[in-house]
């Protein structure tokens, strides 16, 4: 019986009788013998699922990938595994030509034994799998439970002693519910320890895993990254003799960007200017269907938290043989530009060159510079350098206020990380003239890129950002008319339509508001083959070139180029070509995996942070309004949290969707979107990212009286 099992793992009880040659009554004692084996621990399974020996798999099963091995080699577990041993290792053989497969993806495999375990070859992709939880472990006196992070998820998960994987208390795992219930909970089992919640950098871990973003390279990857050499000058353009300049932030981990400008000698083109911008050529290095360049598909982009990068190409690349360093030469992808004295572009040209950045310079170095304070250690040829590029700007300008892109203010949080791996401070970053100067010559560099392979031809990937949708647009007039602002619903929508209600709002008590309820009108920005234009920017066409070591829309944007004007290896693939649809639809999927994972990890550092300012009061601005309460930004950091409507007051509040605002039903006092409120931080969830206010009045009053109160009303409207 077990040596048939053995060369028939999975065979049912039908299977048992053809391959035994049992017939007729013979069967009773078949069936009586597959239970003896079962009890006695030799036999797993049922007539219908099919048999098989303890530790031993079927021919075909359905797999979850679990990760990689210490040589790269992708890891997989079976999806149904009911035994209290660890499965056997199962090492999945992938095919060349295939696509990455990440941790959590589901597989039918073929098996087949190989030493103490099994080699898996793919006969279909199903997917991702089924829910999965992460948690924290948290050991009491009636058992092992789990906390989950996601503040969605409201119920704790009990762990058998079984499935506990030697989790201890604190830790953060990944679980996986099981059906039943012990102790009142739903079960779990515990699939993967993370880390400690006792470290700080834990908080990263939480977002990288909830989001399924991929940290480790694989061996292949690594491997192809280690053989790259510089690149070889010869066929290049050479322009390791022209000062460009690297200028970013003071805490930037790679640079990919070098801008020159200069006067333009041609007498026909009086007052002009020349601006070059030079990008890393990750082409160069990172080649179609390569190792590297299916990992790079698969992340999309590099991904930025407050204490770490996951980046999509190994270090080697994105820190040093792809970054401009300052004084090295790089070989690099350049637009030359001229514009003439108004701003307009006379004409462009792309080269594939080598450079050598006089200068790594921030954007604080650079705005000294402007302003006539330049740093004493600033050399003389990046002074010139700046005092060009400044000079080219006040040009570039007056082209820009004809175009009149979408002017937000919308101040960007900074949250600095102390060498013991807690939060040392959170403040917004001063909003620099050298950083829009910055902005200019790359939004100039990538309109540049989507005219030439226009002109070419040449299927591309666009950057596109459709104008508001009706709907979107009723919305933001309903919003508009409860402040007394009127607003054409029928207009032709522009963004100087949005730049001049932001300027009507500008020092008003909704100035700041404002910001925000524009920025949510337009949709969001994606990738696409086709050419819908870029509404924010007021541009026909928009593609992006400028990052290609954190996109790889950029890098798509680069081989195109490359096929186009003939300029060497690592064009564009037919292949590729073929593609451009589905490549667009995954890169843009994965830019909003990275803002939620980056959005998340702020919010738990954010409220980590605070959990040592419980009970303290804040001047706060309402950003958001629903029915179960108001989202509030605190001024002095940027923090967001829920102003609950049970703490509103002593009466119900009513929630205005026309109007965005909280109504008492009696008092009439009127919560709305862009108020000013004094709040008293209530809680602050570090494992969950949440912050919770009280009205800091009626903490007082409460306090003071030892009873409830009820709140006085701050303000009071006609209903």
């Amino acid at each position: 019986m077990l040596e048939a099992l053995a060369s028939k793992p999975g065979a049912t009880k039908r299977d048992l009788t053809r391959m035994l040659g049992i017939k007729g009554s013979d069967r009773i004692a078949l069936k009586r013998i597959l239970k003896e084996l079962d009890a006695e621990g030799l036999l797993e399974g049922n007539r219908k699922r099919g048999y098989t020996q303890p530790g031993t798999l079927p021919d075909v099963a359905m797999l979850e990938i679990t990760g990689q091995d210490m040589d790269g080699e992708l890891l997989a577990r079976p999806q149904n595994w009911d035994s209290n041993e660890e499965p056997p290792q199962i090492i999945v053989v992938l095919d060349e030509a295939g696509p990455a497969l990440g941790r959590g993806e589901r597989i039918l495999a073929r098996l087949s034994k190989s030493g103490d375990g099994y080699e898996a070859r793919i006969i279909k992709r199903l997917g991702a799998s089924a829910h999965r939880v992460l948690g924290v472990v948290r050991v009491t006196g009636q058992g092992v439970r789990i906390a989950p992070i996601d503040r969605k998820t409201r119920t704790e998960f009990s762990i058998d002693a079984r499935d506990r994987n030697g989790a201890q208390n604190n830790e953060l795992v990944l679980v996986e519910p099981l059906a039943g219930r012990a102790a009142g909970f739903p079960r779990a089992r515990i699939l993967e320890r993370i880390g400690s919640m006792d470290t700080p950098k834990t908080v990263s871990l939480i977002a990288i895993h909830a989001h399924g973003i991929p940290t480790e390279f694989p061996k292949e990857s690594l491997d192809e990254a280690t053989r790259a050499a510089p690149a070889d000058p010869r066929g290049r353009t050479d322009l390791r003799n022209i000062p460009l300049v690297t200028i970013d932030p003071e805490d930037a981990r790679d640079h990919d960007d070098a801008v020159w400008a200069g006067p333009d000698p041609d007498p026909a083109n009086k007052g002009g200017h020349i601006c070059l911008v030079a990008i890393a050529d990750v082409a160069h290095y990172v080649t179609p269907g390569s190792q590297l360049d299916r990992e790079a598909y698969k992340r999309g982009n590099s991904v930025y938290f407050p204490d770490r990068v996951v980046p999509m190409l190994p270090e080697r690349l994105s820190a040093d043989l792809c970054s401009l360093k300052e004084g090295v030469d790089r070989p690099c992808l350049a637009v030359r530009m001229v514009f003439d004295a108004h701003g307009r572009k006379r004409h462009h040209e792309f080269l594939r060159g080598m450079m050598r950045s006089a200068a790594r310079l921030t954007y604080a170095q650079a705005q000294h510079a402007f302003d006539g304070k330049p740093d004493a250690a600033l050399s003389e040829t990046a002074k010139e350098a700046l005092a060009a590029l400044w000079k080219a700007y006040g040009t570039l300008t007056k082209e820009r206020e004809t175009r009149n892109p979408l002017d937000l203010d919308l101040p960007e949080r900074r949250i600095q990380i102390g060498a013991d791996g807690k939060i040392a401070s959170i403040a917004f970053r001063e909003r620099l003239e050298s950083m829009r100067l910055i902005e200019e010559f790359m939004v100039l560099a990538n309109v540049a890129a989507a005219e030439t392979l226009e002109k070419a031809r040449m299927p591309l990937i666009y950057r596109v950002h459709e104008e508001p949708s009706k709907e979107k647009l009723f919305a933001f007039s309903d919003y508009l008319r409860t402040i007394g602002v009127t607003f054409a619903k029928g207009q032709v929508m522009k963004p100087s339509v949005f730049n001049r209600i932001l300027e009507n709002a500008k020092d008003g008590p909704h100035e700041h508001v404002m910001n925000d309820v524009v920025l949510r009108t337009p949709a969001q920005a994606i990738y696409d083959p086709h050419n819908l234009g870029h509404f924010g920017l007021n541009l026909a066409k928009y593609a992006h070139f400028t990052s290609p070591i954190r996109r790889y829309a950029d890098l798509i944007v680069h081989r195109a180029l490359i096929r186009a004007l003939k300029l060497g290896d690592g064009g564009l693939t037919d292949r590729e070509v073929g593609r451009l649809g589905e490549i667009a639809e995954h890169i843009s999927t994965t830019e909003r995996r990275t803002m939620a994972a980056e959005r998340d990890s702020n919010d738990r550092y954010v409220a980590a942070f605070m959990e040592d300012r419980v009970g303290a009061r804040f001047d706060a601005r309402i950003t958001g309004v629903t029915r179960f309460g108001l989202f509030v930004r605190l001024a002095e950091s940027g923090a967001e949290g829920l102003l609950p409507a049970r703490v509103l007051g002593a009466e119900y509040f009513r929630h205005d969707e026309r109007r965005h605002a909280m109504i008492g039903e009696r008092s009439g006092t009127v919560y709305s979107l862009g108020d000013t409120v004094a709040v008293r931080l209530a809680e602050a969830a570090p494992l969950t990212g949440g912050l919770r206010f009280d009205l800091a009045e009626a903490a007082e009053t409460s306090k003071a009286a030892r009873r409830p109160a009820p709140i006085r009303p701050r303000s009071k409207r006609r209903r």
